[in-house]
């Protein structure tokens, strides 16, 4: 089966966490992606902990292999002429470009948006940064906490014992605000592209992103009130859609937001006189009366322990899940249907995005540092003694030559 992105070439020049992200699901569906790192450290990624072995016995960060998946590899030191001539002729033959540069960096560095434009009118250049690229906060440092924490959505995930922010172990703004962003906001630049045959600048701030997205909470705004964690529809604030604990620790995730699967879940659990205690016919969030409410679906839910209330509750038609570990959410039945999960050595791979047509797939593997960098230059027309070069004057890395 054709991949739906092949023939399409992304170069790749961010690290961390959301744009390989990002370019690891355009590999995953086909699109050649070469990664282009520096010349010195390369992507930080690379030598954080943990480390496992992968298929071939080499030590890697398994984050990293898994989300680098499939790319081709380059080392290029983008602050020489030879290396900006290297990027620049590969600007000639890619669809587009994304960075994750601080605003400025690509300017001063000789390679802004006028340069590559005039290489190839139909690039796209996606330029992925936490606040954007104006406004007060564009040239500040941040990561996926302080994105989550600007853009309201840590005040909506306090930890009930003690009402401070929790941190989330889903990086939310690194991978809604950052990965799936940019990711969709590449694909319509490129269809544009297509279409046009002008390429366009696409400037995706993971705040805004996130900001974007938080609907709920400003809904409660728009209504006259203040979101209050765990007293709104989707905190917790109604008995219907809340964590429940089990009388062996474990939790319960039910989520019978609609009036039938409220009823559904009340009479399979023995509370059918609460099947009218519900937000549809006035439970008000928060109010005491919902308190009371869930004070007697908690003590109900404490009688028993997980298993048996997954077991009497699998032929009600309701909305329920066990609240997993990551190491059970990978071996649940769910996934392995879904055929998600794979292993390359030490390194776990879980699916792509979306299935096609229903199609097998197994994960590529993860490119060495520099793997493909004289392979991909003589790929661009370079000659042997053009690429010993660049290679002496320390503007490009590789394996071998």
């Amino acid at each position: 089966m054709t991949q739906p992105l092949s023939g399409l070439r992304f170069l790749d020049l961010t690290r961390l966490l959301p744009g390989p992200a990002a370019t690891m699901h355009l590999a995953d569906f086909g699109a050649e992606v070469i990664k282009i790192e520096d010349t010195g450290e390369g992507d930080y990624m690379r030598v954080m902990p943990p480390r496992v072995a992968d298929a071939d016995g080499e030590s890697v960060n398994p984050v990293f292999a898994a989300v680098n998946r499939g790319k081709r590899s380059m080392r290029v030191d983008l602050k020489t002429a030879g290396g900006r001539d290297v990027l620049l002729r590969l600007v000639e033959t890619a669809d587009a470009l994304i960075e994750q540069f601080r605003p400025g960096v690509m300017d001063r560095l000789g390679l802004g948006w006028d340069v590559l434009h005039a290489r190839n009118p139909r690039l796209v250049r996606c330029s992925l940064t936490g606040y954007g690229q104006n406004g007060p906060l564009a040239q500040a440092a941040g990561h996926d906490l302080n994105y989550c924490a600007l853009a309201g959505v840590l005040d909506q995930n306090r930890a009930s014992s003690t009402g401070a922010p929790a941190i989330p172990n889903l990086q939310i703004g690194d991978l809604l605000g950052g990965t799936l962003a940019s990711l969709s906001a590449l694909l319509m630049a490129v269809i544009g592209a297509q279409r046009t045959g002008q390429g366009s600048r696409v400037d995706v701030a993971m705040t805004d992103a996130l900001l974007v997205h938080h609907f709920m909470p400003h809904a409660v705004l728009d209504g006259g009130d203040t979101p209050v964690p765990s007293q709104t529809l989707l905190t917790g604030g109604v008995p219907c859609y809340r964590i429940y604990e089990t009388r062996d620790d474990r939790h319960l995730a039910l989520g019978a937001l609609e009036l039938k699967f409220w009823q559904a879940f009340c009479e399979g659990a023995g509370l059918s006189d609460l099947a009218k205690r519900h937000w549809a016919l006035g439970e008000t969030p928060g109010s005491q009366a919902a308190h009371d409410t869930i004070e007697r679906v908690a003590a109900r839910l404490r009688e028993r322990t997980l298993g048996e209330w997954l077991e009497a509750l699998a032929k009600v038609d309701t909305c329920v899940a066990p609240v997993l570990t990551p190491a059970e959410a990978l071996q649940h039945p769910q996934a392995l249907a879904r055929e998600l999960v794979h292993r390359r050595g030490g390194v776990t791979h879980v699916g792509r995005l979306a299935r096609f047509d229903d199609a097998a797939w197994t994960p590529p593997a993860t490119a060495s540092s520099g793997a493909h960098t004289f392979e991909l230059l003589r790929e661009l027309g370079y000659k042997e003694k053009a690429i010993e070069e660049l290679r002496a004057t320390g503007s490009v890395r590789g394996e071998s030559s």
